[in-house]
């Protein structure tokens, strides 16, 4: 249960602060947001408030920010249709009844003859059975349509996303993965204030019981200084020099209460899937206290990890990587549940992790991410014009069901893992 709790209050916070990013900038451009939704399908829990619909939704695979312009708009008048109208005090149109005309008997019922909801906000026709005066209304711009009793309100160009210059439209898609790297840098500063920062040196805080570090005698407060005879100056570099030995004896001269010691230990082999396996004596490495520093250590870890979530990408698409170690929900999840029971600590660094490779993947110029949203802004502030909203919803389309078949294909692999 404490995993399932953790696994939902981080994937929330995820995607909250993702597509909370993007619902900011959208608005701070003037756009209409219809909706900012956490998950997908049936609603479980909605309000409205200033234009925008909250949802949180029964499928825990995501979330989206739905803006007028994005998509076609569901409710399209056309010539000939019967609809009616309601005024508000100025006299605008307030409410166009689209269906279920009875249950509003106040609206005043004409036949649509010409419509214009984007630029000029006019409604022209004929009220029904009197077809001998041509009437026309101003429609006001937060007007809503009503149909099956439910209120959607009217996107005038101004609002829709096609509207915005190229620069409001990419900062908008740019919004949800930078909220992303901003929640990560946030995570890492609050790890560093309460248990400190790493110490450059290959000092070690903890030994594991059991280990081989333990077995050779290494203590907390060692600082390796020395292996094989070569000199060691940072924890990089011995951490470096065990992974690449596993099984192999090691020399390792240490600086313990101001004076040398050799110890000698055998780094234990640690299988790691599609790869070979890596050496880890168990340790810890040793914190320091440091206020300044701890905000300096917020950036520098983003960016690490940011630079390590990229490689492991690049060698992806090169075939370095097998798309078998690719993990989806299923895999995330037993991550979390073992990291869960290594401690509050481990459980805030992972998801400042796995921040950070959402805001990466979302970069990626692929269809139906943000990332390939971008891409089509950019070809449009080179071409000077936008590519066809046909072409690029064909390409969105095709991209996302792509997505989705890796979705598959990456969650069967979790499962079979498991039962492994």
């Amino acid at each position: 249960m404490t995993t399932v709790i953790a696994f939902i209050l981080m994937f929330g916070l995820l995607v909250f602060v993702h597509e909370w990013g993007h619902l900011i900038f959208a608005k701070r451009a003037g756009m209409l947001a219809r909706e900012f939704a956490i998950g997908f399908g049936p609603k479980v829990f909605s309000f409205t408030r200033n234009e925008t619909l909250y949802t949180i939704r029964l499928i825990p695979a995501g979330g989206y920010v739905r803006v007028a312009g994005e998509d076609p708009e569901i409710i399209d008048l056309k010539p000939g249709h019967h609809i009616g109208l309601e005024f508000n005090e100025a006299g605008n149109v307030e409410k166009i009844i689209v269906n279920n005309k009875s249950k509003h008997p106040n609206a005043r019922p004409m036949e649509v003859e010409r419509v214009d909801l984007d630029h000029e906000l006019v409604i022209e026709g004929y009220e029904i059975d009197e077809e001998d005066q041509k009437l026309r209304f101003d429609v006001d711009p937060k007007a809503f349509f009503v149909m099956d009793e439910r209120e959607t309100q009217i996107a005038p160009y101004d609002r829709q996303f096609a509207s915005k210059t190229a620069g409001q439209r990419a900062m908008q898609l740019f919004a949800g993965p930078m909220m992303n790297f901003l929640l990560a840098i946030l995570l890492f500063i609050a790890i560093g204030l309460v248990q400190g920062i790493p110490v450059e040196e290959a000092k070690m805080s903890e030994v594991q019981p059991d280990s081989p570090a333990e077995e050779a005698g290494f203590q907390p407060g060692d600082e390796v200084v020395e292996i094989e005879g070569n000199s060691v100056s940072t924890w990089e570099e011995f951490t470096s020099i065990v992974r690449e030995n596993p099984g192999r004896e090691l020399s390792m001269t240490v600086v313990r209460d101001g004076n040398q010691e050799t110890v000698t230990v055998v780094p234990a082999e640690v299988p790691i899937e599609g790869q070979e396996p890596i050496g880890q004596i168990g340790v810890y490495q040793a914190f320091e206290k440091s206020f300044l520093g701890t905000f300096e250590y917020g950036f520098t870890q983003t960016i690490e990890t940011t630079q390590t979530i990229l490689t492991n990408l690049m060698m992806l698409i090169t075939g370095q990587v097998s798309i078998e170690l690719l993990s989806g929900p299923v895999g995330i999840y037993d991550a979390t549940d073992q990291v869960v029971q290594t401690g509050f600590m481990n459980f805030l660094m992972w998801t400042a992790i796995l921040s950070v490779n959402l805001g990466v993947v979302n970069l990626v110029p692929l269809p139906a991410l943000d990332g390939g949203r971008l891409m089509f802004v950019g070809l449009e502030a080179i071409r000077g014009k936008p590519i066809a909203p046909e072409k690029e919803g064909v390409f969105h389309f095709i991209g996302f069901a792509l997505l989705m078949l890796l979705m598959i294909i990456v969650t069967w692999n979790d499962i079979q893992r498991l039962f492994l």
